[in-house]
């Protein structure tokens, strides 16, 4: 069956990987309620309900067995979407359907999977973002020694080095992988609460044992991969829990963002490019050109997911009492968005980082050009050395200075600073005596000191931590 003639996500047709589409699958989704089913139903038999093996094995014996058909027929009937899969696995299970869901509310199976599926994106945007702060260090350690020109206010400023723009890049990234990790770390189911997260229902079927009760919950949590569950909650966990995670996703958009502008803006310069294949075509009108579309991409897709964290805030503040379903809705679109949205930058990202083309002599015509005015402090310093008055030779560099900044502006010549100060009597300096402080590496600090250091000592023992991660290859569909 033809699916052209309806909408499709762009998130699917274009950017996210299928690794995390799965995660936010039906199948996904569906054999993780049949799981929390399993899990419900063995620890209240081991609390001591009258639940048997055989029902047990039937329920895990059809947990990946999803009769769509089923469930979808039964919901135009009840238009419930939680009592038509338990209708449907009754089907298949006819044992055990009298014990499916038993004392659990929806939030049971939807909560508590929404957690699990948020855990699962995250661990493989982890994943995807280790290896981006890898690629990233593997480039600043190749450019840590490659004078630049800098800017501030997109202005010339003192020199740096590549290698050294590309650490601030990195270092926001790692910024975003400790804020994920600690997110994450504190990630809880929301266990068995009930309606309004009293357990009334669960207090009733252990027949007021409040020992049971307080037990349920661990067990639970346990037999799903988590530690705990939320102390307490109402019918729903608090919604705070997916304004953190979206917030991490923003943070993860907006470094991708700012390294996105960067490299656009070294594009245009002419510096640095991302990759462009050879069969690629980078403009319908014009056959010369080279745009950066992936970048592009990047700072597109981040715009999005930085405006999607707005929603899950305005979801947790508009919840009323123990639980109201105005976040419904709006959850199924603004999580699995922010997270294909997020897994599809750090693909582009992966991809543009492992393909970045530099391009030295063009880099070092720019830093020429402006040296001339950099290295003045030093000019000074050397004609004074040669027998010059220390105020005299500031006043007279500023003015010849300002003739040379206007031979360049409005003149569009070259600067000729240096011209003009070797043939000044007042310096005593010949040409060849200046062009030998025109050395770009006499002007970058401690760029590539600060580089080795911050590898080695903060990005390195995170990718050593996290080695079993390393080795991925992006790939990007268009």
């Amino acid at each position: 069956m033809s699916t052209t003639d309806r909408y499709s996500s762009p998130l699917s047709e274009r950017y996210a990987s299928k690794e995390m589409q799965y995660v936010f699958s039906q199948d996904f989704k569906f054999t993780t309620w049949r799981k929390l089913w399993i899990a419900l139903a063995e620890t209240e038999k081991e609390l001591g309900l009258p639940i048997t093996q055989e029902q047990i094995d039937e329920l895990k014996a059809h947990v990946n067995e999803i009769n769509y058909d089923v469930a979808k027929a039964r919901e135009k009937e009840v238009r419930h979407d939680v009592m038509s899969h338990v209708y449907a696995y009754g089907v298949l299970c006819p044992k055990a359907k009298g014990i499916i869901h038993l004392g659990a509310t929806s939030c049971y199976v939807g909560d508590n999977t929404d957690i699990i599926t948020m855990n699962e994106a995250l661990k493989l945007v982890q994943k995807k973002l280790v290896n981006v702060i890898a690629e990233l260090a593997k480039f600043a350690d190749e450019q840590k020694a490659q004078p630049t020109l800098a800017f501030t206010h997109f202005q010339p400023a003192q020199p740096t080095t590549l290698g050294k723009r590309a650490t601030l890049w990195l270092n926001e990234f790692m910024m975003d992988l400790e804020d994920l990790e600690y997110v994450q770390s504190t990630l809880k189911l929301l266990g068995c609460k009930g309606t309004t997260g009293t357990q009334a229902s669960f207090l009733e079927l252990f027949e007021g044992d409040q020992e049971k009760c307080d037990r349920l919950d661990p067990m639970i949590a346990e037999k799903m991969g988590f530690k705990a569950c939320y102390p307490v909650s109402g019918q729903t966990y608090s919604r705070k829990v997916d304004t953190r995670v979206v917030n991490v996703l923003a943070g993860i958009a907006a470094s991708a963002h700012k390294f996105s502008n960067d490299i656009r803006l070294l594009q245009h310069l002419k510096e640095v490019e991302e990759p462009f294949e050879k069969s690629q075509i980078g403009s319908s009108a014009m056959a010369y050109k080279r745009n950066p579309m992936r970048d592009e991409r990047i700072a597109s897709l981040s715009r999005y997911v930085m405006v999607d964290a707005l929603n899950p805030a305005l979801t947790s503040a508009e919840q009323w009492f123990e639980r109201t379903l105005d976040d419904s809705a709006n959850k199924r679109l603004s999580i699995a968005e922010g997270f294909l949205a997020v897994d599809g930058i750090l693909d582009l990202m992966l991809n543009v980082v492992d393909g970045l083309v530099v391009y030295p002599k063009v880099i070092e015509k720019h830093l020429l050009a402006e040296l001339p005015f950099m290295a003045t402090e030093n000019i000074m310093m050397d004609a004074v050395k040669a027998g010059g008055d220390r105020q005299e030779m500031h006043e007279r560099i500023r003015e010849l200075s300002m003739e040379a900044g206007k031979t360049v502006k409005v003149e569009g010549k070259d600067n000729d600073l240096l011209q003009r100060i070797a043939e000044d009597p007042a310096f005593n300096l010949t040409l060849e005596d200046l062009q030998k402080s025109m050395d770009p590496a006499r002007y970058t600090g401690r760029s590539e000191y600060q580089v080795n250091k911050y590898l080695k000592e903060t990005v390195q023992p995170v990718l050593d931590a996290h080695s079993e991660m390393l080795g991925m290859k992006a790939e990007i569909n268009v």
